[in-house]
């Protein structure tokens, strides 16, 4: 086995962790959790056969095939030391069934087309106030839209005050809560939040630009209310502070809005104007304050 076929089968895990698990790391992925990952491919495969009407019957992986195979013998053993040329390569054909069922023509199409993770590694977010509230963070896991107020979307003359509703998701990866963000023209953020207290914080930077944003927000009342029965968070106020393109520092009021449907929840940005009925009212109360939601100096 060589050192690129390594790397790219590391690719490859980190990939089908992240994708089905929202694991950032291969490592971070259990064997029981690897067995759920081989059902998922294994129904995939049934529905592309049946699709393909073949009749021949599809090669289906064991139950541990993703755990003893690719991660036992070939990528802990690397990392435990074990010479790269000792290791055998990895059956190719099952590599490309495997980026098959991910949507791709081959694996040599997944090498040259799938997109790296977000190095969420990179972001950095220890704030030492106390013990980090994990009660509140797991509240916190789920879909969100988020409001921001926006330069006015320039249509003609009189161009109407617009906002961008962007899709939110805060989920769990091992020991860290971590936050994804769309953006405009498909542009994305990935972030870390963390919690002290009733204090939620947020860092969120992009593939895109480099333009680091950070959340802070605060929770009244939130140590007695999240100990009674049926208490929910739909809403977060924050003041969101970044980089702008010239270079000064600029807040921003955000709104976070819990999704009240999961299956309704729509994973893009969408532009709102201010009288869309697709903005909940109370809302616009909030985004009509520019003098407070919008600061230049701090």
């Amino acid at each position: 086995m060589s050192k690129e076929e390594l790397l790219n089968l590391e690719r490859l895990m980190n990939y089908i962790a992240y994708q089905y698990l929202k694991k950032v790391s291969w490592e971070d992925v259990s064997k029981t959790e690897w067995s759920h990952v081989v059902d998922e491919f294994n129904t995939i495969i049934g529905k592309q056969q049946r699709f393909r009407k073949l009749a021949a019957p599809p090669s289906l992986f064991g139950d541990n095939y993703f755990y003893e195979h690719l991660v036992i013998r070939k990528l802990k053993a690397a990392k435990n030391n074990t010479a790269i040329a000792a290791l055998s390569s990895p059956n190719f054909s099952k590599l490309n069934v495997i980026a098959v069922a991910l949507g791709f023509s081959s694996y040599i199409d997944f090498i040259n087309n799938s997109s790296e993770v977000y190095p969420f590694h990179e972001l950095k977010i220890g704030i030492p106030l106390s013990a980090v509230n994990h009660k509140l963070l797991d509240h916190l896991v789920g879909y969100w839209y988020c409001y921001n107020r926006n330069l006015p979307f320039k249509s003609g003359k009189k161009a109407a005050e617009r906002i961008w509703r962007s899709s939110l998701e805060i989920y769990k990866s091992g020991d860290e809560y971590l936050v994804e963000r769309t953006g405009r023209d498909n542009h994305m953020y990935y972030g870390k939040i963390t919690s002290y207290a009733n204090y939620i914080f947020i860092i969120m930077n992009s593939t895109t630009f480099i333009r680091q944003r950070h959340f802070i927000g605060r929770l009244k009342d939130m140590e007695d209310n999240i100990k009674r029965s049926g208490y929910a968070i739909n809403e977060l106020n924050f003041v969101s502070t970044c980089v702008s393109f010239n270079e000064e520092p600029i807040a921003l009021y955000e709104i976070f809005h819990r999704v009240a449907k999961v299956k309704d929840f729509d994973k893009t940005s969408i532009d709102l104007a201010f009288d869309s009925p697709l903005l909940p009212k109370h809302i616009l109360v909030h985004l009509k304050d520019s003098e407070q939601n919008r600061i230049m100096q701090h």
